[in-house]
């Protein structure tokens, strides 16, 4: 009977923040370990690194992070050592600049590579093309979405002639356990409204993410201002939530349009909030108003979990993960107008409407965008890759 291998996977990302990309490495990696698998991290370091569970994740801190061509061969020197010393089976990155040390010590060593396409990725030029081209020239390829799946395929489709290259879609899932309506502290919620001076007596709409031009904050608060000028919204408290990441012009640029339209009572900036349920968990809507395809919408799943009605643009993964008017609602991309009018169209819902759309929600997320899902699929396609099983 021929002996079955223990899988060894080095997963290999930048920083490990708080990003979709890095939650969803977190969750992998723990969830190996539960497979009996060794599980390995490189990483530069961030913010989640502290959660790590050490006894059951070897994490390996180098400068992954780096578009140094210098430092880039000399990671790969380095991920070389480390497949020899733990006998890694697959290395599985999920960034452009790493994939180039991963391709290269996954040839120096005779180990499989898998990728996770986690953007767009645009190019403006051949060589950005070639650059960015590194994601697809793994053993396995993953999309996070039809979107995704379908940007790989129309742009660099030429790279999977080659049989033994694969690409498919495992749709990105959150933990629908820690985003969970009935598991998120009404102390902590509480405190968290009082600390930032939320009055939960408004209705609170609340724009989760960074801080950067494609992400529509501008979109936003253009169509609170026409919110405004119906004279229908002197109840609503809109929230943009998040950090501007060094963005300081882009960050007043926001500040002044709030001052411009006088929406300083309308319009609050929280930089961060250290457990996302409990913003979450004080919205009465949440909005995604991304100018550009968001390659999974995070935002709109983790919304859905919470039951929280959620409207974004109708364009990239959104369209995926929300079903129209079920469990949620997609506006014209880009048309603050559009996003006015449903931001309004949901104001005048009744209570149980706004309900049943969130039951309806985090139905649809437990179906499709469990964590648990995403992962054990994953696994499958781990022990398809190396024929161990």
């Amino acid at each position: 009977m021929k002996k079955k291998i223990k899988i060894k996977i080095l997963q290999v990302i930048p920083k490990l923040g708080y990003g979709g990309a890095e939650t969803g490495c977190y969750d992998l990696a723990h969830f190996l370990h539960e497979q009996g698998c060794g599980s390995y991290i490189a990483t530069s370091g961030g913010s989640l690194l502290k959660f790590i569970k050490k006894e059951k994740v070897k994490i390996f801190k180098l400068p992954v992070h780096s578009k140094n061509p210098i430092l880039i061969f000399i990671n790969s020197i380095t991920i070389s050592l480390i497949i020899l010393l733990y006998n890694i089976n697959i290395v599985h990155v999920r960034s452009r600049a790493p994939a180039w040390s991963c391709l290269l010590a996954t040839k120096l060593t005779g180990r499989k590579l898998a990728s996770t396409f986690h953007g767009t990725y645009n190019f403006k030029n051949k060589f950005k093309k070639f650059y960015n081209s590194v994601m697809v020239r793994a053993d396995l390829v993953i999309a996070g979405s039809n979107f995704i799946f379908s940007h790989v395929n129309e742009n660099y489709g030429n790279f999977f002639l080659n049989n033994k290259k694969k690409l498919l879609v495992i749709f990105r899932g959150i933990n629908t356990n820690y985003f969970n309506p009935k598991k998120a502290s009404l102390i902590k919620i509480n405190k968290f409204a009082k600390e930032e001076k939320i009055d939960r007596n408004n209705f609170i709409i609340i724009l989760p993410g960074r801080l950067t031009n494609w992400k529509g904050q501008k979109l936003f608060i253009e169509a609170i201002k026409l919110l405004t000028e119906k004279n229908i919204s002197t109840s609503v408290q809109a929230i943009i939530l998040g950090s501007d990441q060094g963005r300081n012009v882009y960050k007043k640029q926001l500040v002044r349009l709030v001052e411009q339209y006088r929406l300083g009572k309308f319009i609050k900036f929280i930089e961060h909030c250290a457990e996302m349920p409990i913003a979450y968990g004080i919205a009465n809507l949440v909005v995604s108003s991304s100018i550009e395809p968001e390659a999974f919408g995070r935002v709109s799943v983790e919304s859905q979990s919470m039951e929280v009605p959620i409207i974004a643009s109708n364009i990239g993964g959104s369209k995926e993960t929300i079903i129209n008017d079920k469990t949620g609602f997609l506006f014209k991309s880009g048309d603050p107008a559009s996003l006015a009018d449903t931001i309004s169209l949901v104001m005048n819902k009744d209570y149980n409407s706004l309900k049943f759309i969130g039951f309806e929600g985090r139905k649809n997320v437990l179906k499709k965008f469990d964590v648990d899902k995403m992962c054990n699929s994953t696994f499958t396609e781990y022990k398809k890759l190396i024929k161990t099983f």
